[in-house]
């Protein structure tokens, strides 16, 4: 049984920082690509940042520059730091672990967490 627990999420103003992680559990390759998406309220599913084994990182245009994506390979997490959090920031924030042959929308190889709310607000 694979899981994948986030945590970190909450509520912080704009332009504050904060710190997801994801702890992954269960019959998961090491070479599994991981990463992070978001909804927000009203919108479709978006990636924010995924990273692959060997530390390959891949941005949405929206993250570059204020959000940090890594990995611990031998912890299997996967952490992102947001930095100069916006509004429009506002999502419940998934962490996505899948083959590196897997789409993010197949049901094979492709396990996602149960979300986590990141509210940005004043």
């Amino acid at each position: 049984q694979v899981q994948l627990v986030e945590s970190g999420g909450g509520l912080v103003q704009p332009g504050g920082s904060l710190r997801l992680s994801c702890a992954v559990s269960g019959s998961v390759s090491k070479f599994y690509l991981m990463g992070w998406y978001r909804q927000g309220p009203g919108k479709l599913r978006e990636m924010v940042a995924t990273i692959t084994y060997g530390g390959y990182t891949n941005y949405a245009a929206s993250a570059k520059g204020r959000f940090t994506v890594s990995r611990d390979n031998a912890q299997n997490t996967v952490s992102l730091l947001m930095n100069g959090l916006k509004p429009g920031d506002t999502a419940v924030y998934f962490c996505n672990a899948r083959a590196p042959s897997a789409g993010e929308d197949d049901t094979r190889d492709n396990y996602w967490g149960q979300g986590t709310q990141v509210t940005v607000s004043s």
